[in-house]
C-alpha cells in the first residue's frame, strides 16, 4: 500500500479501516478497526512521549500493517511533519534518506522493527543517525540482550513496545536505555492489565478497543505505588501460551529457551517442536549454522537436561513474517519436513549400513 492509497482510505466517509494482523502465528487475517480509536491511540502515544506540532516522524515500515499506518495517524493527530522513505532493512542509509526533500532534517520520532535497528547499528553513519533520533520505538519482534546492550548508552530515548493489531499498535512501553531502562512495560494511562487463570495477560483498553482482550502472552505483574500513594501495575512477558512445548510432562517456554541460547549461538536459529512417540513433543532447534556438532555441544553445556533439543537441524534460513517476527507455524512445518527427510535417510542408512549417513543421523538428532 502506498501513502497516497492509505490517505485516500483514511479520508473517505467510512468510520472503519481494514488492517491485517502480522501473521506471526499463522496466515495474516484482515480485521476492521475504528478510525476514531486509531486517533485515540495516536494521542496517547504522542502525549506519553511529549511529541509536538512541527516535530518530524519517520515512516519506514510497510503501510499494509498497523505499525506503519499508526505512524501516519500520529502525524495527523499531532500535526507533525511526515518523512516517508521506502521500507527497507536500512531506513537510515544515504540511499533511503535521499528520497526526502531534506535528507539532513533531524528526526524527532521513528518506529522500527528490531532488524532495521540491528542493520543500522552495523554501519557507522547509520548508527550515528539512529543515535540522533529523539524518540525511537522498536516493536514487531523480540529485542535480544545483544541488541539491548548496543542501545543502552544511546543519548536519546529508546523504547520497546508492547501491543498488537487489535490494540491499534502498542498500549505499553519500556525504556531500553539510560537509568530508566527496565524489562517491565508500563501501560499508558487508561489501560488496565490483569492475568487470567492461565497467567495470560488481559487488556482492558476502552479508548482503543471496544472489548477486553485476552492475549496468549504469559506474563508477570508488578504493583507499585507513586509518591501520591497511587498504585499502578507494570508487566513483563515470559512467552506465548501457544509457544509452550510439553515434552515428557516438562513444560518448556520457547521464548525463554531462545533467550537462554541467544548469547551463545551465532547465526539465526529458532526453537520449535515435533511429535514424539515417547515424550509427546520433542524440542527441535533449527539453525543456519552448518556445524551442528558445535551447536549440540553448546546446548549440552548451558541448558538443563530436559531443555536440550532432541533434534538439531540445519536450514538455509529461518522463516519470518513480513514484519520480521518468527513465523512460528512455518518454522514448525519446516522442522516437520526436515525431520521426515532425516528419518528417511536414517532408515536408509541403517538398512544400507552407510557410515556417512549414519553420521548425519547422529549430528542431526538424538
Amino acid at each position: 500500500m502506498t501513502l497516497q492509497e492509505f490517505l485516500s482510505e483514511w479520508n473517505n466517509d467510512s468510520p472503519l479501516l481494514r488492517v491485517h494482523t502480522s501473521g506471526s502465528t499463522g496466515k495474516p487475517k484482515p480485521i476492521w478497526v475504528e478510525k476514531q480509536r486509531m486517533l485515540n491511540s495516536a494521542r496517547i502515544t504522542c502525549d506519553f512521549l511529549g511529541l509536538q506540532k512541527h516535530d518530524t516522524a519517520l515512516l519506514c515500515m510497510p503501510l499494509d500493517y498497523i505499525a506503519g499506518k499508526m505512524v501516519v495517524v500520529r502525524t495527523l493527530e499531532r500535526g507533525m511533519q511526515l518523512l516517508s522513505v521506502k521500507p527497507s532493512g536500512h531506513p537510515l542509509s544515504s540511499e533511503s534518506l535521499q528520497q526526502l526533500a531534506n535528507p539532513e532534517r533531524p528526526i524527532t520520532f521513528a518506529a522500527m522493527v528490531p532488524l532495521q535497528v540491528y542493520n543500522s547499528l552495523q554501519i557507522p553513519e547509520e548508527r550515528e543517525r539512529l543515535m540522533q533520533i529523539k524518540h525511537l520505538i522498536i516493536g514487531g519482534g523480540a529485542i535480544d540482550e545483544k541488541l539491548s546492550e548496543e542501545l543502552k548508552d544511546f543519548p536519546n530515548a529508546v523504547w520497546s513496545t508492547y501491543g498488537m493489531t487489535e490494540t491499534l499498535s502498542h498500549i505499553a512501553l519500556r525504556r531500553l536505555n539510560g537509568p530508566q531502562a527496565t524489562e517491565w512495560y508500563t501501560p499508558f494511562e487508561g489501560i488496565e492489565v490483569r492475568l487470567n487463570h492461565e497467567k495470560c495477560l488481559t487488556i482492558n483498553a476502552p479508548v482503543v478497543c471496544s472489548q477486553t482482550l485476552v492475549t496468549n502472552d504469559i506474563a508477570e505483574l508488578q504493583t507499585f505505588k507513586t509518591d501520591e500513594n497511587k498504585a499502578f501495575v507494570r508487566f513483563r512477558i515470559i512467552g506465548r501460551k501457544d509457544n509452550v512445548i510439553d515434552s515428557g510432562g516438562v513444560k518448556i517456554q520457547i521464548e525463554e529457551l531462545e533467550r537462554t541460547l541467544k548469547p551463545h549461538l551465532s547465526g539465526d536459529f529458532a526453537i520449535t517442536s515435533i511429535t514424539d512417540e515417547k515424550f509427546g513433543e520433542a524440542v527441535v532447534l533449527l539453525t543456519t549454522l552448518t556445524d551442528i556438532t558445535i551447536v549440540d555441544a553448546i546446548c549440552k553445556n548451558i541448558l538443563p537436561k530436559f531443555w536440550q533439543p532432541r533434534h538439531i537441524f540445519h536450514t538455509a534460513n529461518i522463516p519470518q513474517t513480513e514484519t520480521g517476527k518468527p513465523a512460528r507455524a512455518n518454522i514448525k512445518q519446516l522442522a516437520k519436513q526436515i525431520n521426515k527427510q532425516a528419518e528417511s535417510m536414517n532408515i536408509y542408512a541403517i538398512n544400507r549400513q552407510n557410515t556417512a549417513r549414519e553420521s548425519y543421523k547422529i549430528a542431526c538428532s538424538r
